[in-house]
């Protein structure tokens, strides 16, 4: 069974935004070159699923985990992650060779900015009107509005897991209020949703080729980020570990992944932070 094509036809949000969306396992691992894939009706959080599986000495990689619904899903800094139930939740665990890395303890911001564009690359391909773009450290947005989210984290014995949650079904409306009007997913976009197969046959290549260019050269990271950063030219508020803040015009990211910010003291390069203040940041998952 082949892909879909980027033009076909994708169907409508079922009732209560869940997908009846066929999903032949064997056709993605070959279409992504995947070993394995893992689908899980429900499960607490993929990144947890996939993080025992990393565990595994003998594991094939590159593997991922999708789950229909996740009960738990989690983000950066102990941020909670909601998406409706059918979107692409998914944990990918590779070896840190296929990203140019060795055995770590640490993330390289350069692999979250690389998985962002690989992905808002894909989505311009299937789907050009959303105008998905990059924002640092680790979304992707679209009008403004969060439409996919990204986390990545290392794991023993030379592993390094993507998790990727896209908004591919369901409607802002179907979220917790607070975040009704931060959200966004495809369907309020475009008025149907995107199949999961289809995106990962495209967005799974394009990210390990991106992150195997990159290591070898980062400025390849730096030339495709630019076009696609939501942030260059305007004003944005950092929000630094030790509490504090720093306020600059963003100019894109450096060759490190770092921030680059215009601010009253001078041209800063930051390497962490957030630019959600704290007191914003959704902790609560739905049961």
């Amino acid at each position: 069974m082949s892909l879909p094509r980027p033009d076909a036809p994708r169907p409508r949000p079922a009732a209560g935004g869940v997908d009846a969306e066929p999903f032949d396992r064997a056709a993605v691992e070959r279409a992504t070159g995947l070993a394995a894939i893992e689908v899980l009706a429900e499960v607490t959080s993929t990144m947890e699923r996939a993080r025992g599986l990393a565990a595994e000495p003998g594991v094939g990689l590159p593997l991922a985990v999708l789950a229909d619904r996740q009960t738990a899903g989690r983000g950066r800094r102990g941020a909670g992650w909601w998406q409706a139930p059918g979107s692409l939740a998914m944990s990918l665990v590779v070896d840190a060779a296929r990203v140019g890395g060795v055995e770590t303890t640490r993330v390289t911001p350069l692999w979250s900015l690389a998985c962002g564009v690989a992905l808002a690359e894909s989505l311009a391909l299937i789907e050009p009107s959303v105008g998905a773009r990059v924002r640092w450290p680790n979304d992707v947005v679209a009008g403004g509005r969060k439409l996919a989210g990204i986390l990545v984290e290392t794991a023993p014995g030379g592993r390094v897991i993507f998790g990727v949650g896209v908004n591919t079904t369901g409607s802002a409306a179907d979220a917790p209020e607070s975040l009704r009007g931060r959200v966004g997913t495809l369907p309020d976009i475009t008025g149907r949703s995107l199949p999961r197969a289809q995106l990962l046959g495209i967005f799974v290549p394009r990210l390990f080729s991106l992150l195997g260019e990159t290591s070898r050269d980062p400025g390849v990271l730096v030339e495709r980020y630019r076009p696609l950063c939501s942030l260059v030219g305007t004003v944005v508020t950092v929000h630094r570990d030790d509490g504090r803040r720093l306020v600059g015009v963003c100019h894109g990211i450096d060759a490190d992944g770092a921030l680059v910010l215009d601010t009253a003291a001078g041209m800063m390069h930051l390497v962490s932070g957030s630019l959600t203040d704290p007191a914003d940041v959704w902790r609560s998952a739905p049961a």
